[in-house]
Formats: C-alpha cells, sequence, structure tokens
C-alpha cells in the first residue's frame, strides 16, 4: 500500500509542475497569471509567446505520459508475471492524479489549469483510440465553432464514452477503469465554469479574435 501511495503521490507531484508559468517567468520575466485568462496553461502562455505556448502543451502532455510510463513500470516491477486487466485501474488513477496536480498544483496555492493537456497526454496511452476520437470532436468543434473552450468541453465530454466502447473488457474491471476518466473528464468541463458562463451569455470570444479569452 505505501508503493500504491508514493506512486499517486508521485504522480501528483509530477503533474503539479507548473510549466506555463516557469517558462514564461523564464523567459519573459512575467507572471502569466497576471494577464489574459490568468490560466497557466497553453491557451493563455501562447498570448506571451506562440513559440513558449506550444512548449507548454507539449511539456504540460508529457507530464500526463510520463507519471503513466513510470508508473507501471512501477507497478510491474512490484508484481512481476502477475500483472492483469487490473491494471489499467490503477494507471488510470495515476493519470488522475497528474491532471490533480496540473489543475491543483501545490506550488501555485492550488491554482493550475484546466488539465486538457495534461489528460491528452496520459489517457492516450490507456485509452489510445478513445484520446484519438476525443481529439477528433476537439479539432471539428473548434474549426466549425472557432470556440477553443466549447471544444475542449466537447472533447472532454466524449471521452468517458468513447473510452467505454474501446475497453477491452466491459465488466467490473472496464466501470473501474471507466471511472478516474470520467472523473477527470468532469473535472476539466468543470474548470471551464467561467467559459461555460460566457458561452451562455454570448460573450464568449472565438480565437483568433483580439479579445480572445480562455
Amino acid at each position: 500500500m505505501s508503493r500504491v501511495l508514493f506512486i499517486f503521490f508521485a504522480s501528483y507531484l509530477l503533474g503539479s509542475i507548473p510549466f506555463g508559468y516557469l517558462l514564461v517567468r523564464i523567459f519573459r520575466g512575467e507572471d502569466v497569471r497576471l494577464s489574459g485568462s490568468g490560466n497557466i496553461g497553453a491557451t493563455n502562455v501562447s498570448r506571451k509567446s506562440p513559440v513558449l505556448g506550444v512548449l507548454t502543451l507539449l511539456l504540460d502532455a508529457l507530464k500526463g505520459t510520463c507519471a503513466v510510463l513510470a508508473a507501471n513500470q512501477m507497478f510491474v516491477r512490484a508484481a512481476p508475471g502477475n500483472v492483469d486487466d487490473s491494471l489499467s485501474f490503477w494507471l488510470s488513477l495515476v493519470a488522475l492524479c497528474a491532471i490533480l496536480g496540473h489543475m491543483f498544483p501545490v506550488w501555485l496555492h492550488f491554482r493550475g489549469g484546466k488539465g486538457v493537456a495534461t489528460s491528452v497526454g496520459a489517457f492516450a496511452l490507456l485509452v489510445p483510440r478513445a484520446t484519438l476520437g476525443a481529439f477528433a470532436i476537439f479539432m471539428i468543434v473548434a474549426l466549425l465553432s472557432r470556440y477553443v473552450s466549447l471544444a475542449s468541453i466537447a472533447a472532454a465530454a466524449s471521452l468517458p464514452i468513447l473510452a467505454w466502447f474501446s475497453l477491452r473488457y466491459r465488466g467490473s474491471e472496464g466501470l473501474m477503469t471507466l471511472l478516474p476518466i470520467t472523473v477527470a473528464s468532469l473535472l476539466v468541463i468543470g474548470k471551464h465554469h467561467e467559459n461555460i458562463r460566457r458561452l451562455f451569455a454570448g460573450t464568449e470570444n472565438r480565437f483568433g479574435s483580439r479579445r480572445e479569452k480562455s
């Protein structure tokens, strides 16, 4: 149990590395939280620098990927020859811990990003087809509506549904694996509460507009 708790805590700490905040602080000497949406994610960082925005996107996704990869190795080494489908459940919990770290980083008083990139990086390993499908939905909604926030919400909402159909098993183990994925999706949607309010009010800005804010 202590090993499992260590893996969860380490995944949270890995996810909590605020790359967007650090990159803007290092290369621009500014606090990204004081401009735009105040978010530390790639969208807000790109307003300071498109290059830093892309780096933030990649690094935030990599946090989720590395957390799952490292945890997988640790679980396998802890029980060699005794790894079954339940491993997917434990790894989905690890992914959730990394996402929680990004959303609520201890280093920034638990005020972090919205978790989209970290979710993609983590779940791409666990449910690759579902993640690819959710990404396709993101692109379609983004291109048609020009709302990044709406596209992110649609992709997050679709992920648990797509994951259920892509799982190799749909019994109790499948439901257990699906639970952390669903929680992560709900958290991502919840983190967009201000965007949802602006969408309903008709005041949300489309990407490419001068006053874009997400």
